[in-house]
């Protein structure tokens, strides 16, 4: 991806995000040299990898292939046998027509999946082999959509209007897109500590975040980019 792409998507997002009454907290806007000043009292952002996470999964073509979060809150893994320690997450969503986020499942993470405003979202899902995580593609799956529990055949569609919302426990592949026609997708995550680097597993070996070719300035970064606190005089 190229940076002024990512310049262009993010401030996209946030109107996108104010059309629906959804509120990021104050620091989504800061710029590079905001961050470039932030001292320790910022350090559970950086550790924890909260903000802006754009990326095309290394296929050069976001829109087709490609998701942008903001992730608002998150534990961190290293802590969890900590007593004061964040043991959820929070991610808002942003997916566009037919923007496919490819097949995956996540070995310890279970999450809720909620369409909080806009099209349709669409999940296709099946069950992981335990012990090849191959996706089975025979039988069926239970899951459970806003607390009711639904049948649902190997690589099927679970379709989530405005207000619904899916649980999607470890091991249940799924890839998921907003419904041609329907519009973008405002959507939101709530699970349990998100790990990027050690609880995603790819049907395709894709990388998670997308190298950012650097054709202008940034005028956000990533959370994968925060710079080292400054220190405190």
């Amino acid at each position: 991806m190229q940076r002024s792409e990512v310049n262009g998507l993010i401030p996209d997002a946030m109107r996108f995000c104010d059309r629906h009454g959804f509120r990021l907290p104050a620091w989504a806007g800061w710029s590079p040299a905001r961050w470039g000043a932030a001292g320790p009292e910022a350090d559970e952002i950086r550790r924890a990898m909260l903000g802006w996470d754009v990326t095309d999964f290394g296929s050069g073509d976001f829109n087709s292939i490609g998701l942008l979060l903001f992730t608002m809150r998150n534990g961190i893994s290293a802590d969890a046998n900590q007593p004061d320690a964040k043991t959820y997450c929070e991610k808002m969503l942003l997916v566009g027509e037919g923007q496919v986020t490819p097949m995956h499942f996540h070995w310890f993470k279970m999450e809720d999946i909620i369409n909080r405003g806009g099209g349709q979202l669409v999940l296709e899902l099946w069950l992981a082999d335990r012990k090849t995580e191959q996706p089975i593609h025979e039988g069926s799956l239970c899951v459970s959509v806003d607390g009711i529990s639904r049948e649902v055949s190997a690589g099927g569609k679970v379709v989530l209007a405005p207000g619904e919302s899916i649980t999607l426990k470890p091991y249940v592949y799924h890839r998921f897109y907003a419904e041609p026609g329907s519009g973008r997708v405002l959507a939101g995550e709530v699970s349990r500590v998100n790990d990027d680097a050690t609880d995603n597993r790819f049907f395709e070996e894709l990388p998670r975040f997308s190298p950012i070719e650097e054709d202008e300035p940034a005028d956000y970064l990533l959370c994968h980019e925060y710079p080292v606190a400054r220190k405190q005089v």
